[in-house]
């Protein structure tokens, strides 16, 4: 009977974050295995609205943001497969006194950091979009932004992670992880699965992953609900939010807007996300219709809830886990599609005896004492 192999390096979370390090470890040298309870990138990494935007995205991250959607504007020619990438502007919009000067406050501080916003006003914005309401008072302009598939993203994940020679693990969930003299020993319905090092890439799971090592990692879990219309003719070209974040926007190639914002559902990370508070779900809508008022005459075709991870202070999870050697966590990073890319690769770098051109997020402060 032939003895069951070492892997070099064990990837347990097959989100976007997952897959890339796997990905890039195993081009790197490393024998890998990527573990996952259901299909790759069909948890968080499939539920959410895919937005590539700088315009959210915490001013720490924005070197890694800038990385990352270069990364996914050339996805063809590093994944080997297509994502549904577009790339386009976005606008992030005021309506009041009060929202343009938050947009004034934080496109600065994003802009100080390397993101290539400007303020423009109402007529530079109708310029750039024209379908966006003639209340507007002023808008951030951003030409690097636009949205992946997440629905074609899990599908070029694993062809190019195939396609490289990582084993990939579907369908099989991790229920606890043993340390060894070898490394580490995941414990799994269908049998035990050994490597020698290992990464926890499990996003809103990273808190009980961490446990299994005796790690006590708070991670909040968002329970985010998106909306998706009926398929209509073009009424913007852009992704369209606003100064308080509360409204995602864009209309994809083939007709149909999803329309997101962080408007909070029912749900935790044992169950998903389970229930849509409706009143929520009509103020979503509301305001989407507001930014774009051609969308009031759309039918809503779906809505559902996702799930994001999110630190204490908003930064992402990832770096050596401290006390123990070989053993890694990266993951629940806010906007992950838009920074999740670069981080997984500043990662791979570090593992693979590299220094990473992009600083990693050490979680020593993040961490607790383990509950008794």
């Amino acid at each position: 009977m032939s003895q069951a192999p070492i892997y070099d390096l064990g990837v347990i979370g097959g989100g976007v974050v997952g897959s890339t390090l796997a990905l890039l470890a195993q081009r790197g040298g490393l024998s890998t295995a990527l573990l996952d309870r259901g299909p790759l990138c069909r948890e968080a990494s499939g539920v959410n609205a895919g937005t590539l935007t700088l315009q959210m995205t915490r001013v720490a991250l924005i070197p890694h943001a800038m990385r990352a959607h270069a990364m996914w504007a050339s996805a063809r020619d590093w994944l080997g497969h297509d994502v549904g990438v577009v790339v386009c502007d976005g606008l992030s919009l005021a309506f009041t006194e009060r929202e343009a000067a938050l947009l004034e406050e934080r496109a600065g501080k994003r802009r100080a950091a390397g993101a290539p916003i400007t303020i423009i006003s109402r007529d530079e914005a109708l310029r750039v979009e024209p379908g966006i309401s003639d209340r507007t008072l002023m808008a951030g302009h951003c030409v690097v932004d636009g949205y992946a598939n997440a629905y074609l993203t899990g599908q070029a994940f694993r062809a190019a992670l195939v396609d490289a020679g990582v084993a990939v693990m579907e369908n099989r969930g991790v229920s606890g992880l043993d340390r060894t003299d070898n490394g580490f020993v995941a414990r799994t319905a269908q049998g035990p699965v050994s490597f020698r090092r290992v990464v926890l890439a499990g996003g809103v799971w990273i808190e009980p992953m961490m446990a299994w090592l005796g790690v006590h990692l708070p991670i909040k879990v968002l329970v985010n609900q998106l909306s998706v219309t009926e398929r209509i003719r073009p009424v913007m070209r852009t992704v369209v939010g606003i100064a308080s974040g509360l409204l995602s926007l864009k209309q994809y190639p083939h007709g149909t807007v999803v329309i997101g914002g962080g408007w909070q559902g029912i749900g935790d990370r044992e169950r998903g996300g389970v229930e849509l508070v409706p009143e929520r779900l009509v103020g979503n809508i509301r305001l989407a219709c507001h930014a774009i008022p051609e969308l009031a005459g759309a039918r809503l075709a779906r809505a559902w809830a996702g799930l994001e991870a999110e630190t204490a202070d908003a930064l992402p999870a990832a770096g050596p886990i401290p006390g123990i050697p070989d053993a890694y966590v990266c993951g629940s990073i806010h906007s992950g599609y838009t920074s999740g890319p670069s981080i997984a690769r500043s990662l791979a770098d570090v593992i693979l005896g590299r220094e990473p051109d992009l600083p990693l997020f050490p979680i020593d402060r993040l961490m607790k004492a383990a509950p008794p």
